[in-house]
């Protein structure tokens, strides 16, 4: 069985180039992985597909309606069970490398976009399972992000990508940043190859990649060794 990403947005052409190409692309031709874009104006209200209003209170920004998704995420759940309804948003637990490889895992999620001012509380109260934000920043919409974690799922799936263990040694899994990678030629303008790299002799190579690792870390990411 395919693993499934739905993505509900009011935007969802936005995510259309960065999920048609690459390893994603190549994932959904192997049957591997299925992602499904949902127009959210689809379920929207009236004559004009309304999908936001006011803030009660008063304020500014507009906020999206509870109705329209309800509907939509109630109507996936009628044709199968997900194992997690996510919502992009700023204030969500900040994404890493730990919340993608368990995410990996499932087989079945909605990933709802943010967009406007938000949504509407009961929204997050009694349909969302989990809460997501990339980073402390504020993006028009979370179209990018649902983006993000979708590349950043698909790629640990079982059969995306040709050469797992290519997978399994990246920056941020056991809390490491990845140690320097060098190719041919050897020398190129008086800058050489580290020599343990050209000696054949793998325990050494793995013992300089894990101090070098550890060096990067120390240095760019010390907090990344505190947890």
């Amino acid at each position: 069985m395919a693993y499934r990403i739905d993505i509900i947005s009011v935007q969802p052409k936005l995510m259309e180039s960065p999920l048609n190409h690459s390893i994603v692309q190549r994932a959904k031709d192997k049957g591997i992985l299925e992602i499904v874009l949902h127009d959210l104006k689809d379920y929207g209200l009236g004559k004009y597909r309304q999908v936001d209003d006011t803030v009660y209170g008063g304020g500014a920004g507009m906020v999206i309606r509870c109705e329209p998704v309800f509907d939509c995420v109630e109507k996936l759940q009628s044709e199968r069970t997900y194992d997690d309804i996510i919502y992009m948003c700023p204030d969500g637990e900040v994404y890493n490398q730990a919340t993608a490889n368990q995410l990996s895992l499932k087989k079945n999620i909605i990933i709802l976009c943010g967009h406007y001012k938000g949504i509407d509380q009961r929204i997050r109260d009694h349909l969302i399972t989990k809460e997501i934000s990339i980073g402390d920043y504020v993006l028009s919409g979370g179209e990018l992000a649902a983006a993000i974690l979708a590349d950043s799922i698909c790629r640990l799936i079982p059969g995306v990508i040709s050469d797992e263990e290519s997978a399994l040694t990246d920056s941020f899994q056991d809390n490491m940043l990845a140690p320097p990678v060098y190719t041919r030629p050897a020398e190129y303008r008086g800058m050489k190859v580290p020599e343990v790299l050209q000696s054949g002799h793998f325990a050494k190579i793995e013992e300089w990649r894990d101090s070098e690792a550890l060096k990067i870390t120390k240095d760019r990411r010390p907090d990344l060794l505190e947890e």
